[in-house]
This record gives C-alpha cells, sequence and structure tokens, in this order.
C-alpha cells in the first residue's frame, strides 16, 4: 500500500470516528522541492503529522501554524513557502498576507517554492438534549437536518416516540459525550428539571439554555444552589431558551432555540470573512 493510499485510509477512518484534523496538500511546486504536488500530510490539533510527508523543515513550521490556527477557527488557509529573494520581488515580508495566501520564507539550500493548501476537517458540532418534551423532540429533529450529532438524555419512561438522534441515554447521565463544540438544552418541562439542570451545567459547552420562564429557572437556582451546585455554573444557563421570535408552537421554539444556537456557533466567523473579503 503506497503512502498516498494509507493517508486517505486515514481521513476515511478520522471523519468516520469525528475526530479533529488538518489536512495540508502540496499544490504547486516551483524549482528543487523535497515534496512535489500532490503530497499530503495530516495533522492533529496538537501539531503532530500523523501520516503523510510535505517535507521538511523548510515548510513545515509554516504549515503547522497554519493547521492550528484553522483548526481553531475552521477556515482554511494557503501558505506559500519562498525563497526569501523571491519573496522581495513580489513586496511581501514572511508572515504577510495577500489576496488568502500566507508567505513563509524557505531557508533551506535548495530554494525552492512550495504552496500548500492547508483545510480543517472538524466534527460535526454536538447538541446534548435533556428532557423528552415536544420541544425537545423538535430541536433533536431540526438539528439533525443542520448536520448536529444529537445526544438525547431521557427517562425511557417519558418517550412516547423515539426521538431523531444520534445517541439516546436512559436517564440524565449523559455520560461520555461527542468531542466537538457542544450546545446544551434542557427541555424537560417539569419532568426531572432539577437534576437534569444538574447534569447539564457540569457539560464544558458555550452554551447552556433551560426551556422555561425567568421564575421557574429562578426557583430552580436557589435549588441547585442548595444542593452545592456552585452558582457560577447556574447562572450560564440562558432562561428562556432561544431569540425571542415570537415562537408559540413546540417546531417554533425549537427553531428559535437553534437560531439562538448558530449564533453563538459563528460567533467571530462572520467577522473573520468579512475581514477576508475587505
Amino acid at each position: 500500500m503506497t503512502a498516498h493510499v494509507e493517508v486517505l485510509d486515514l481521513i476515511a477512518q478520522m471523519k468516520a470516528a469525528e475526530q479533529a484534523f488538518a489536512l495540508a496538500t502540496v499544490v504547486r511546486t516551483v524549482s528543487v522541492t523535497a515534496a512535489k504536488a500532490g503530497a499530503k500530510a495530516i495533522i492533529r490539533p496538537d501539531g503532530r503529522i500523523v501520516a503523510g510527508w510535505i517535507g521538511g523543515g523548510c515548510a513545515r513550521g509554516a504549515v503547522l501554524k497554519a493547521a492550528r490556527e484553522a483548526l481553531a477557527d475552521g477556515e482554511p488557509r494557503m501558505v506559500s513557502v519562498q525563497p526569501e529573494d523571491m519573496l522581495a520581488e513580489l513586496g511581501v515580508k514572511p508572515g504577510d498576507n495577500r489576496d488568502g495566501i500566507r508567505f513563509a520564507s524557505n531557508m533551506c539550500p535548495s530554494k525552492g517554492t512550495m504552496d500548500i493548501f492547508v483545510e480543517p476537517v472538524l466534527p460535526h458540532p454536538a447538541l446534548v438534549i435533556f428532557g423528552a418534551s415536544p420541544v425537545a423532540m423538535a430541536l433533536a429533529s431540526q438539528a439533525r437536518q443542520f448536520d448536529y450529532h444529537v445526544t438525547l438524555a431521557a427517562p425511557a419512561s417519558d418517550l412516547s416516540v423515539a426521538p431523531d438522534a444520534d445517541v439516546l441515554v436512559d436517564g440524565f447521565a449523559a455520560g461520555e459525550l461527542h468531542q466537538a463544540k457542544r450546545f446544551v438544552v434542557v427541555s424537560t418541562q417539569g419532568k426531572g428539571d432539577e437534576a437534569a439542570l444538574r447534569a447539564a451545567v457540569a457539560i464544558d459547552a458555550p452554551y447552556h439554555a433551560f426551556v422555561g420562564s425567568r421564575r421557574k429557572m429562578a426557583s430552580l437556582r436557589e435549588k441547585l444552589a442548595a444542593a452545592g451546585v456552585a452558582l457560577e455554573a447556574i447562572d450560564r444557563v440562558k432562561a428562556p431558551a432561544g431569540l425571542d421570535l415570537g415562537a408559540i408552537t413546540p417546531e417554533e421554539i425549537a427553531m428559535s432555540i437553534l437560531a439562538e444556537i448558530t449564533v453563538e456557533r459563528r460567533r467571530g466567523q462572520r467577522d473573520l470573512s468579512l475581514v477576508k473579503s475587505s
């Protein structure tokens, strides 16, 4: 089996396992270079190259830096590694960005040029829903259409129909969760609110929300605090959940929650895209 095939096999395995990685591909070379067009490497978030090869130290540092940044913001990068005299002819310095290309200096004796495309491959965002309410069921169904990995946790006795979820947990002990950016929603509507909230706030996530009124959340806050749950964790929970769209039906409420999650999920990415296009 060739190294190229091994890289492609590992890409398929890591995608199936929902693991984050960056794929670096040499797209152009000029003069003498260690790697040629088509060479690929898989880079983990910790900066390790786990398969493939894109050359030695001449390109490695710039590519690994681009890979880390791409995995952080989800945006691909193009890196052009060139001799300093060629960078000077272009009027750029190492580290400069122009027209979507980041330039780096090739200090190796070969003095060749390599253009490398660095693409982040990220797992689907994870939505963890506590509860079997109509809103919870509608939210799971809608989220799946937007490629969220959905975990629904609720007592089996509360489920009247099978939810549209990737993972179904009996009870509120969510256990080991999908390794991705997480969004957590409690939609128990009176059936195990306190237990569900206790489990929800224990999950590391940028977004926690409760489907219920502010008054109800205030009451639950007192109970959770009395049970020893940190107020800082409780106060991260948004209540009521969702954007104020005037929603009434479970489907509309679910849509408002998914819209609010989208705002959080895309936070910073829109500004970044506007900067790049300007």
